[in-house]
Order: C-alpha cells, then structure tokens, then sequence
C-alpha cells in the first residue's frame, strides 16, 4: 500500500506495535504521517520505511 493513500481522520495499525491499538492519522506531509495512538501518543511515522495497516471497520 503507498502511504499517499493516508489522510487526515483515517485510522491505522502500526505492524511492529501492535499494543500501541489502533492510531489517528493526524497529517501527512510526504512520507511523514504524525499518528495519534491510545497507548502511545502522537508518534511521527516515515511510511517509506513503516506500511502502516489501516482499518476500516473496528
């Protein structure tokens, strides 16, 4: 999945964290997605090296 796909609002998984639950997207800006997680807080992602999973449905 390319992360252009990643917008603001939509949620997702990190795949190596999985106890992080399931994160915010709050921006993108390129490759850099700053996501919101329950368990974590906000946590800026470079989606080139992370496929973030997202959810559509939980």
């Amino acid at each position: 999945m390319s992360h252009s796909i990643l917008e603001p609002g939509m949620f997702v998984r990190h795949p190596q964290h999985p106890g992080w639950g399931i994160g915010q997207v709050q921006s993108r800006i390129g490759s850099l997605v700053t996501v919101n997680f329950p368990d974590e807080g906000k946590i800026v992602i470079n989606a080139d090296v992370v496929t973030l999973e997202v959810v559509y449905s939980f």
